[in-house]
């Protein structure tokens, strides 16, 4: 069943972004070494876009409101090494768009002009670098003063700029409904399918968390579908507590926009923070480690901000018994990868490369 065809989503447009299916397959090595549950990817790191990632579902939806409000710049912010603002740029400048990223100094980068910054570059965005007060996290106050600047700087200059709020996530900026949300309400039916074909049954999909819409987004489309598939978050930033509250929120505004029957509540919620460390963008031995493990195991890299946490958390909720050896979990990966080359001598440092 496409759970589109139950509620308004199917009227909606998008532009085309990326190459869908995603492949998913089983990851024969890292199965055997963790000694079960069956784990399989989603690499949604190969959606074509831009080195990939789980931000372009996203902005076909974003980038087709972009069009029809008629505007022809696109404005959004977040840290210097942002996967979103690359995806975000990319996605502007394949459909005749202007793009301006704020991007904030966060956690240990300075505005070196490597990794995603360099990508950003290549694309001609206009980039703005900006401080923070707290030196790690972007208040919403000040991304506000530094976007509302931007905006009266574009409109003084005769554009129609697009204001997209951090992630595509949330109802802000211009954006009147939680576009962000659709692309992985689309995207669980896709694994679904894929599934199906395989003759599986997948009990969880594990996935990094870090705006809300990836999961809000899974999570409708597993309410939708009703089968009991389970969405289990790995916060890479904030705490469960206020992080499951900004969940929610974008699922209820999703039921809400576009009549989907799913009810979702906070019991469906699963966030799990233990494995932040320092806060979002600092990475620590741990997450070294996991992606040697996964690279030595099946050649497949996965980033130090998002996956590399994300799959840290699978590897030690593996070894604590939460799952049964029994479950299929399919693992997502959100992409990021250029973000590892910033973090080189970090990483270098914490695997002891002599």
């Amino acid at each position: 069943m496409d759970n589109k065809k139950s509620s308004g989503i199917e009227e909606l447009r998008r532009v085309a972004l990326i190459s869908r299916p995603t492949p998913m397959v089983k990851m024969d090595n890292l199965t055997e070494a963790l000694g079960g549950p069956e784990i399989y990817i989603k690499r949604d790191d190969l959606t074509g876009l831009a080195f990939g990632g789980n931000k372009s579902r996203k902005l076909e939806y974003i980038i087709q409101d972009v069009l029809d409000k008629r505007a022809d710049v696109v404005i959004t912010w977040a840290g210097i090494q942002s996967n979103w603002c690359l995806q975000t740029a990319a996605a502007a400048r394949k459909y005749g768009l202007k793009p301006i990223l704020l991007l904030f100094r966060t956690a240990e980068h300075t505005g070196e002009i490597d990794g995603n910054v360099l990508l950003d570059v290549i694309l001609e965005a206009d980039i703005r670098f900006c401080e923070t007060k707290g030196g790690r996290v972007v208040t919403e106050e000040e991304a506000e003063d530094a976007v509302q600047k931007v905006v009266n700087e574009v409109l003084e200059k005769g554009h129609r700029p697009y204001i997209v709020p951090i992630g595509g996530s949330v109802v802000g900026g211009s954006m009147d409904k939680p576009l962000g949300a659709v692309g992985y309400f689309d995207a669980f039916n896709e694994i679904k399918n894929q599934a199906g074909k395989k003759g599986l049954k997948i009990d969880y999909i594990i996935h990094a968390s870090g705006s809300g819409s990836t999961q809000a987004g899974l999570l409708l489309g597993a309410k939708a579908d009703g089968t009991g598939i389970r969405i289990f978050g790995v916060s890479v930033s904030e705490e469960k507590e206020t992080f499951s509250e900004s969940i929610l929120k974008i699922a209820r505004d999703a039921e809400d926009a576009w009549g989907l029957k799913t009810s979702v509540t906070d019991e469906d919620i699963v966030v799990y923070d233990e494995y932040i460390g320092e806060g979002y963008g600092f990475m620590n031995k741990n997450v070294a480690d996991t992606l040697r493990f996964v690279a030595l195991h099946e050649g497949l890299y996965l980033d130090p901000v998002y996956t590399g946490k994300a799959m840290a958390g699978l590897v030690d909720l593996i070894k604590k018994g939460t799952f049964k050896k029994s479950d299929r979990i399919v693992f997502l990966h959100t992409g990021g990868v250029p973000a590892l080359f910033p973090y080189r001598n970090i990483i270098v440092d914490y695997l002891s490369y002599k």
